[in-house]
């Protein structure tokens, strides 16, 4: 029997029961993280609409419907699917299409995790109301023992300021109260601006984040960073600490990709450290030479 209670908010507090009748549940998914979420659930058959974007996971989400994109769904393709519910999420669709949804469809449910725990609600929130609790409860502890792995990892250490480049043209990185800034904290990687009028502020080349954070990160994701791009910041910002590529859906996406995103984030910063120490030591047996 669940240990569940009979109603759970949303994001925004609007409480959600328990669908009824799992046989006609019809899951119209506007989040990617979330679509990979509902299929880790084992509700992948009940998923009738999805994002251009939502791609994961490979390659049973193909079998979804596409009805457009985050921010340019379909309303009329989406509404045509038939969904019980649609899964948005507040950053990543566009309020009008929320209300415009909510007018049509009988279940909104509106997810915006802040920091990696919130996914533990997420897991619930989810399992609770499409009755997979116990694949949520599963999905739960996974999370906490990634969690307690990657915090493991950057106790230790000396916080690192990181800067976090999510755009190009004009550049653009990431607020501390944004949850890429958290999953970053949680291995010690602090990220810059401290303060920020905007959750994504825009960078001059000129700004002094640049030359200020000890490491800077070319995230996969929103904007697409290759090689090329940090070959442009030596050459015309002469910048001269580590800049390198990081995988964006690790470190941005929620639910059970948050997970291996914990995993893959102590991974790298234990092996930043152990690369500094082998820097450092060929200084020093350079030095004794």
């Amino acid at each position: 029997m669940s240990t569940f209670p009979e109603v759970i908010p949303d994001a925004i507090g609007r409480p959600h029961v328990r669908f009824a009748n799992p046989a006609r549940l019809r899951i119209a998914c506007l989040v990617p993280s979330i679509t990979e979420t509902l299929f880790a659930l084992g509700l992948g058959d009940q998923v009738v609409a999805r994002t251009g974007f939502c791609i994961h996971p490979e390659p049973a989400v193909r079998d979804v419907p596409k009805v457009g994109g985050t921010k340019d769904v379909n309303i009329a393709r989406l509404i045509d699917t038939e969904p019980t519910h649609v899964i948005v999420n507040i950053d990543e669709n566009r309020k009008a299409d929320v209300d415009h949804l909510r007018k049509v469809i009988p279940n909104i449910v509106v997810t915006h995790p802040m920091v990696p725990d919130d996914n533990v609600g997420l897991f619930r929130l989810l399992g609770h109301i499409f009755s997979a609790d116990e694949a949520a409860h599963r999905l739960a502890i996974e999370l906490a023992i990634a969690l307690a792995g990657a915090r493991a990892v950057g106790a230790p250490l000396p916080p690192q300021t990181v800067l976090y480049a999510i755009w190009k043209n004009p550049w653009m990185t990431i607020s501390r109260d944004t949850y890429v800034s958290a999953m970053l904290e949680t291995v010690g990687w602090k990220t810059l601006p401290v303060q920020a009028e905007k959750r994504y502020p825009e960078m001059a080349a000129d700004d002094s984040v640049w030359r200020s954070a000890e490491r800077i990160f070319l995230s996969s994701e929103p904007y697409s960073f290759g090689d090329e791009h940090i070959e442009e910041l030596r050459s015309t910002m002469h910048l001269t600490q580590p800049i390198e590529l990081i995988d964006g859906e690790y470190v941005s996406w929620y639910g059970t990709r948050a997970i291996a995103g914990l995993n893959y984030l102590a991974d790298l910063r234990r092996l930043r450290v152990q690369l500094s120490a082998e820097t450092a030591g060929q200084r020093i047996a350079r030095l004794a030479q």
